[in-house]
């Protein structure tokens, strides 16, 4: 699992170490494993590191002295280096060390045009502007030089710690910041770089370990394949079709069957026992037609026997199935909340009703709960407003986007980021529910003699169905446009590697997030 830590958490747990006098050493720990994983990138991208140009957008702070001494050690492997100072003054000994070694300086407040020049003739860029201190987006000349960055023909960029303009404690990024190929982020990787436009702009992440104590819980945690392999629930010798796990639906309606249809195939596919569908007999015979296995009858909650409920997508104005979904919530089992049901969420349910909004949903519910939030609001900080909305609420939430963020009411917080765009696409989060229908019908805590679901559990089964869903979307994906409709097939390709380990391929790093390659500036 990887935990991520807040800006301020690890400036926190610099600063004994810095009062120790130990500032320069821990300089040269970031500035080695800045310079190893740009040798990586250079040997991948043209062969040969020899001969390479390599720029530096260098502030005044550490940020700016760690991309320094790491371009100075890849000029002693034959590499041209130059530095566009953003900020009148540079950390002065990373400064020296690197015109030691033969680098230029461009001033950057001595014009754009020379600053520009030196960035996009580079084969890489090194963004060593701002560090876990920047607030509130690059300004005045660095602003404007990022701007004038060619999205189409700019130079592999890697951030230093983490994307400049990017707020490490939020993701937010409220002005033009540089968007990167890959992050290499020193003591921790930083909450802003799995939330909100930083995720977006971080694009791969590797974290630099260099010495720093964290003893406290991490701010969020992304799950990786060993973690969401022990969250899923195989089937045993003695289970039978109701024991393995029985997922109610009630949604889709004569408006939009195709809901109903899209979200019992991901059921499915991702491994529950059984689906008993309430709706209307029209939907009833599409979802026959396509998933025989499927029970379906136009009867009501209570009196339907299962473990958990999926409810809302596709329901629209139809009042059945509103009332299904409020008897749902009501019952007291996991129930997965989405779509139109979003709209009916109030204060006081428990963490085990999970509901799956997307921004605009999010909008309208916060607001009918008194809380004044825009969509723009929620995009440029996802994580604020999914805590905010669990808080409320008492539910678990997961707030789709390109990072998903989900929140339990109890703080523990999960981003997941392995969809491809591809997946934005009408019927996706219908699947996505059945996906995570399924994990919440086949969990075996709370019945069957077990304890009671731990803190965060329902938000780590919503993250786990999140990243099922990305991957089998970037899986479908490899073929070209992504159905949803086809992603049951990719559902179930996943659901198999995750429940046979052994057959994967071989886990990445810990160290080692993959996200998505943004080589422009934003």
């Amino acid at each position: 699992m990887i935990s991520a830590y807040s800006g301020t958490a690890v400036r926190a747990a610099e600063k004994p170490l810095l009062d120790a006098g130990q500032g320069p050493a821990l300089m040269q720990r970031a500035a080695y494993g800045l310079y190893a994983a740009c040798v990586r990138e250079l040997l991948g991208a043209r062969g040969s590191l020899y001969g390479s140009r390599v720029t530096v957008l260098a502030g005044a702070g550490n940020n700016g002295g760690d991309a320094l001494y790491a371009a100075a050690r890849l000029a002693r492997r034959g590499a041209g280096i130059t530095a566009v100072l953003t900020a009148p003054a540079a950390h002065p000994e990373a400064l020296a060390e690197f015109r030691r070694q033969g680098g230029r300086t461009v001033q950057l407040s001595a014009g754009l045009g020379p600053a520009a020049a030196a960035c996009t003739a580079a084969d890489l860029l090194i963004d060593g502007i701002l560090g876990t201190g920047g607030r509130g987006g690059l300004r005045g000349d660095a602003a404007a030089l990022v701007r004038q960055l060619p999205p189409e023909a700019s130079p592999l960029i890697i951030a230093c710690d983490l994307p400049s303009g990017v707020d490490a404690d939020t993701g937010e990024a409220g002005g033009a910041h540089l968007a990167a190929d890959l992050t290499v982020t020193f003591g921790a990787v930083k909450t802003g770089l799995l939330a909100g436009p930083g995720a977006v702009a971080a694009g791969r992440i590797e974290s630099v370990d260099i010495g720093l104590p964290f003893p406290s819980p991490p701010d969020v945690r992304r799950l990786e394949t060993a973690d969401i392999a022990g969250l899923l629930s195989a089937p045993e010798k003695t289970d039978h079709k109701y024991t393995r796990g029985v997922l109610g639906i009630a949604a889709g309606s004569a408006t939009y069957p195709g809901a109903a249809v899209l979200a019992t195939g991901a059921a499915l596919a991702a491994g529950v026992g059984m689906v008993r569908y309430l709706g209307p007999e029209t939907v009833c015979r599409l979802i026959n037609a396509a998933h025989p296995e499927a029970v379906c009858a136009a009867g009501a909650v209570p009196d339907t026997h299962v473990q958990a409920w999926l409810t809302g997508p596709g329901a629209g104005a139809d009042e059945d199935q509103r009332r299904r979904a409020l008897d749902a919530v009501a019952s007291g089992l996991p129930a997965v909340v989405d779509a139109d049901a979003v709209g009916y969420a109030q204060p006081g349910l428990g963490p085990q009703v999970i509901l799956t909004p997307h921004a605009g949903e999010l909008t309208a519910l916060l607001n009918r709960l008194g809380e004044t939030a825009t969509r723009e609001q929620i995009e440029a900080d996802p994580l604020h407003y999914a805590r905010r909305a669990a808080g409320l609420t008492g539910a678990t939430v997961l707030l789709k986007g390109w990072a998903t963020i989900t929140a339990a009411p109890t703080g523990e917080t999960f981003s997941q980021a392995e969809a491809t765009p591809w997946l934005a696409a009408a019927g996706s989060g219908d699947t996505l529910s059945g996906i995570l229908g399924s994990l919440l019908a086949t969990d075996r805590y709370g019945r069957d003699g077990n304890p009671a679901a731990p803190p965060g559990h329902y938000a780590a089964l919503a993250a786990a169905a999140a990243s099922i869903h990305g991957r089998a979307g970037t899986l479908a994906a490899a073929a070209g446009p992504v159905e949803p409709s086809a992603l049951p097939a990719a559902v179930r390709t996943v659901v198999a590697r995750l429940n046979a380990p052994s057959e994967t391929a071989p886990e990445r790093p810990r160290a080692r997030v993959e996200g998505k390659v943004v080589k422009r500036a934003v």
